[in-house]
């Protein structure tokens, strides 16, 4: 039993120090020992006591940890070997410009909530939209949930948090007369292979850019997907670079089926790709791994999201010159052809898993997300069609009634004949 400094006893693991306060000390079940102090006995033995208790029951934490010095060991051990070099750089950054400010020197057990939630309404004044607030919870619970399994925390504080959608940024899908407009104006452009293939695959940006001939099957009518091309600086380069990687996950490792329209535009690349190759200036070298791009630049160069962007408003600005100022068509980016194909992949009766194929999503439920306007527009056509089939049913069902009647009323006449209220035989 532990002492007082007059001698007397005041409970076991609890003694008072020279200069007054109390000290209580155990070991808990990581085999760490641990101390309670204060000048106040009574508390102290009360904190004690939860101590002890929380202990037994094991719902005490392994130790105090800051969020920086978690998330280093959560990249490290539970993500190591588990994503792709790109998708580390992605994590990094978001993690260390978004959350890590705000909440990379709290304590994992004194985070709550309420601190998370004030994260995702920061970043909302800040101009960011949906993408970066929802990347920045999901982040967060893998990170929490991490940290319950290894016991530094009791709870998920980022869990059941929502971030919503803002209804009002629709993703921009091409309307069947802007995609007309579109294609009849692109026609012969240096581009135009690029945007159709583009339009009838839903390939990324960067997939289209890292396509090679020898990944186009003619034979079979497909193009097998299997790495794509990153611009972008990387810690060892001195600027934006052009890298060839794979994938965005495993899932974007897939084969797409190519239509006619598609196929055509193959053709037509494979021969504008020669004869670029042939007239490139010698000042505009290539390297080597970058050499058998199918889609490039006028110089035989790669591609990036801004040459596209460029190309698509030149495009939309020839478009409005015979327009009126009122009927003007809205710019849009590369990824929006992707967003029309999935439209007339829905339109056309395809199955979501299908698309979901198509587009390389990890999960079905990404596709039905993305796509939920257009689904519930493809289900009320889809449910005109089955009223159409129903009124034909019913239709057929009524003559069929009828010619019943027809037979039953002419067999009748002449067995039958109405006597009064009776019916007697002829």
């Amino acid at each position: 039993m532990g002492k007082n400094l007059n001698g007397k006893e005041i409970g076991h693991g609890i003694i008072q120090k020279k200069d007054g306060r109390y000290e209580a000390r155990y070991i808990d079940r990581f085999g760490k020992r641990k101390s309670i102090s204060g000048s106040d006995l009574k508390d102290v033995k009360k904190r004690l006591n939860e101590a002890i208790y929380e202990n037994e029951k094991e719902i005490n934490i392994k130790d105090n940890i800051r969020l920086d010095d978690w998330y280093l060991k959560w990249m490290n051990v539970y993500k190591y070997e588990m994503i792709r070099e790109n998708t580390k750089r992605c994590y990094n950054q978001l993690y260390y410009h978004h959350i890590s400010p705000y909440l990379g020197n709290m304590f994992l057990k004194d985070i709550t909530q309420l601190n998370i939630r004030e994260l995702i309404k920061r970043l909302d004044k800040e101009g960011y939209g949906y993408q970066v607030k929802n990347k920045a919870k999901v982040l967060l619970v893998d990170i929490f949930n991490k940290a319950m399994i290894d016991e530094f925390v009791h709870k998920n504080p980022a869990k059941g948090i929502q971030v919503r959608h803002d209804e009002s940024k629709e993703i921009r899908v091409l309307s069947e007369e802007e995609q007309i407009l579109f294609f009849d104006c692109c026609k012969g452009t240096f581009y135009d292979n690029f945007f159709i293939t583009a339009v009838t695959t839903g390939m990324r940006i960067g997939e289209l850019a890292a396509l090679r001939w020898k990944d186009i099957d003619l034979d079979n009518k497909i193009i097998h997907v299997r790495r794509t091309l990153v611009y972008q600086k990387y810690e060892d380069d001195e600027c934006k670079t052009f890298h060839l990687e794979l994938p965005k996950t495993k899932t974007s490792i897939r084969d797409i089926p190519i239509n006619r329209q598609c196929e055509t535009a193959l053709k037509k690349q494979y021969i504008q790709k020669n004869v670029i190759a042939d007239k490139a200036p010698d000042e505009k070298k290539v390297e080597k791994e970058f050499l058998d791009l199918l889609f490039t630049t006028k110089f035989n160069t790669p591609l990036n999201a801004q040459i596209i962007s460029d190309a698509i408003d030149k495009i939309i600005k020839e478009i409005n010159l015979m327009r009126d100022v009122t009927n003007e068509m809205d710019t849009f980016s590369c990824h929006c052809f992707r967003h029309t194909f999935a439209t007339r992949c829905f339109e056309a009766g395809i199955q979501p898993k299908t698309v979901q194929n198509y587009l390389g999503h990890a999960t079905l439920q990404m596709t039905m997300d993305l796509y939920t306007h257009v689904l519930k527009e493809h289900q009320i056509s889809e449910m005109d069609k089955l009223e159409n089939n129903l009124e034909l049913i019913n239709e057929k069902s009524e003559s069929l009634i009828d010619q019943q009647f027809d037979d039953q009323h002419d067999k009748n006449k002449n067995i039958i004949r109405f006597a009064g209220d009776r019916m007697v035989a002829k």
